[in-house]
């Protein structure tokens, strides 16, 4: 039992990271972060619109957001085509 809970286990928490993305030949990302945030939508000075939005959180690189290249953005599928110096 506890070997059936186990691999089930080792196996979901793979399947998440495939389904992440993370970064393939030629890719600059290193995997989506986990770590997200809601985003509410606004304005910009400018006036145009940016719609309600989710966002990785802040933690000194960009290598992990979503934006970048080689990653996936788990809550919309969209894969990133920024590099990492955006």
């Amino acid at each position: 039992m506890k070997t059936t809970i186990i691999l089930t286990a080792l196996l979901l928490s793979t399947i998440g990271v495939e389904a992440r993305g993370g970064g393939g030949h030629g890719m600059s990302g290193t995997g989506s972060s986990s770590s997200s945030h809601s985003v509410s939508g606004y304005t910009r000075s400018n006036g145009t619109y940016v719609a309600p939005h989710h966002s990785t959180n802040p933690n000194g690189t960009q290598l992990d957001n979503y934006g970048t290249r080689g990653n996936v953005n788990s809550y919309t599928g969209a894969t990133g085509t920024h590099g990492a110096d955006h």
